[in-house]
């Protein structure tokens, strides 16, 4: 069930109002009434085949944590054995067919496999530490299937997630959450449909004809797709986020102005901060992370993000770009403090400029794709971008303006460029976000005004179904 549709909007308000319903007459009813819901979300898109490849999953996980949380000598088998089902389903549904050259392959997988399997590793990992231990196993089903994280995340820390199913905000939402959820939810909608969606098409349409392409228009797809990947994810979590907080729920933040970063280490520590945490505790501090001197420390930060390539993807472009970001961290290492040492200025601008050019692998269908569009980005033809590199960009309120200013078609192509790559980049580098703003909104009327607006707006430009990025993953 797409985010951005009427139907999920009917969903949440008839969801929101059930559970604030039930909980009157019973906490216990408002959670199974939640926890049926998140059911009713995962079969629409999911379907029963999905839904039950994730069941057994969580059954495994469920029968392992019966042994994890005694003192028997078989714990660490346990875990071994359950850590080695999560992973084998991982790699039976996603990477199969990369593994076997295409020999072997797999027509479909469940909705959400890559989250749902790093969380149920974050939830063994904790129980075995002893950092964690879940209060009671029905919550394990709520934890797992939460609709508005469990196509795309972000991946719910259980330390940080189910002490919140015992407080006393569970279900129990005041004013100031409501306002905050709409406000995230408004704001989280506004840039997936009227961002994200139109630098997609951008984008889109230059991959498409990329032979086309000048150096101008080259440069356009790559500063497009960095900015309409950070602004599907985002507004995605910012949706995740605000819908949480309807029932009371904090989620972690995922992102925070990640592009604003002064160098490859700090992007990673804003950008998906919850698969950063992930990795670093459950793979590279098990690695020995940096105890065991210089070589291995290199070692293990190239595996941490090899790793993370290829979650995103069973392709050599993921590999390539979780490959670039875990050289550039070696290279930031090694060079040291002299790097800081250099006009903040500039060293912004080599990461945004290193972070769009792997942005590169990310997206291009092959390795010879991404070079060639690199290659036409530094060439020096300097044409124009054309103008069927805006289709589809802004399309009905083109067509409006046509209308009531027929003589507007001369400037309009330059207008749309400025107008989304400009909001874009003001937006992702402005200095607060969406998750900073949330946490202290207060409604005025000019911001309840805004927001109206932009609901509005975002509402009256979806377009069919249009899939976040991150669910592909």
């Amino acid at each position: 069930m797409s985010f951005q549709s009427l139907r999920f909007l009917a969903f949440l308000t008839v969801t929101v109002l059930a559970c604030l319903g039930a909980v009157r007459r019973s906490p216990g009813l408002a959670k199974g009434v939640l926890t049926a819901a998140c059911f009713v979300f995962y079969l629409q898109d999911g379907g029963w085949s999905g839904l039950l490849a994730l069941a057994a999953g969580l059954g495994v996980s469920m029968a392992a944590l019966q042994y994890l949380m005694g003192e028997g000598p078989c714990r660490r088998t346990c875990l071994t054995l359950a850590v080695c089902w999560h992973i084998a389903v991982l790699v039976a549904f996603k990477y199969v067919g990369f593994l076997t050259g295409g020999a072997v392959s797999v027509s479909w997988a469940p909705l959400g496999l890559s989250f749902f399997t790093f969380q149920q590793l974050w939830l063994l990992k904790e129980v075995y530490t002893g950092q964690f231990h879940p209060a009671n196993m029905e919550d394990l089903l709520l934890y797992a299937f939460f609709f508005p994280t469990v196509v795309s995340g972000p991946i719910l820390r259980p330390g940080a997630f189910f002490p919140q199913l015992c407080g006393g905000k569970f279900l129990h939402p005041d004013g100031q959450d409501f306002a905050a959820g709409f406000y995230a939810i408004s704001i989280g909608t506004a840039k997936k449909v009227l961002l994200a969606d139109n630098l997609g098409a951008v984008v889109n349409n230059g991959w498409a004809r990329m032979q086309e392409l000048s150096a101008p228009g080259a440069w356009l797809v790559i500063l497009g797709y960095t900015l309409q990947l950070y602004f599907d994810f985002s507004g995605y979590c910012d949706i995740a986020a605000g819908t949480a907080r309807l029932f009371g729920l904090r989620l972690p933040i995922n992102f925070n102005s990640p592009y604003r970063s002064l160098s490859i280490g700090e992007f990673w520590k804003r950008w998906h901060i919850t698969l950063t945490a992930f990795l670093r505790e459950c793979l590279y501090f098990p690695l020995g992370g940096s105890r065991k001197g210089t070589s291995q420390t290199y070692r293990n930060i190239l595996i941490v993000f090899l790793t993370s390539g290829l979650w995103h993807g069973a392709g050599w472009t993921f590999l390539i770009w979780g490959g670039l970001h875990g050289l550039g961290q070696i290279v930031e290492r090694v060079w040291g403090t002299g790097r800081d040492k250099l006009p903040r200025l500039l060293r912004w601008a080599v990461t945004f400029a290193f972070v769009n050019a792997a942005w590169v692998f990310f997206r291009a269908p092959s390795v010879s794709g991404a070079l060639s569009l690199l290659r036409t980005a530094v060439t020096a033809d300097f044409r124009l971008p054309e103008t069927w590199m805006l289709d589809g960009v802004l399309s009905n309120e083109t067509v409006a303006i046509q209308m009531v200013f027929p003589s507007s078609v001369q400037w309009l192509d330059g207008a749309r460029i400025v107008l989304i790559f400009g909001t874009a980049l003001i937006a992702a580098l402005w200095p607060r976000n969406t998750a900073e703003r949330m946490e202290n909104f207060r409604p005025t009327v000019w911001r309840c005004v805004l927001l109206a607006a932009l609901a509005a707006w975002s509402i009256l430009s979806f377009t069919g179904v249009a899939t976040f990025i991150y669910s592909n993953f």
